[in-house]
């Protein structure tokens, strides 16, 4: 395949991610937010904003390439993490 073409599963564009395989990017989205979530307190408010900072810089960066359904899914995630961080104030 040459360098010009896009591989499935991976995200076209130049940086970070680029290199990055899905599953990877989920396992180190998974364990942050279980780390957020299992620590609690401040510190897992901190962890779980880290989160949330990254998934609305993917959301920014990727607004204008995704369908409506696709939009609504992240914005709907992001709701239910700042829904998580709340709760960990309570």
């Amino acid at each position: 395949m040459s360098g010009s073409q896009s591989q499935p599963g991976r995200t076209t564009g130049a940086g970070p991610r680029k290199s990055l395989p899905p599953p990877v990017a989920f396992l180190v989205v998974a364990a942050v937010f279980a780390a957020g979530v299992i620590t609690g307190g401040v510190i897992g408010a901190v962890l779980l904003a880290a989160l949330g900072l990254f998934v609305l810089a993917m959301v920014v960066s990727t607004w204008s390439r995704l369908r409506t359904p696709d939009r609504v899914l992240r914005i709907v995630v992001l709701a239910i993490l700042v829904g998580v961080i709340v709760s960990l104030f309570r």
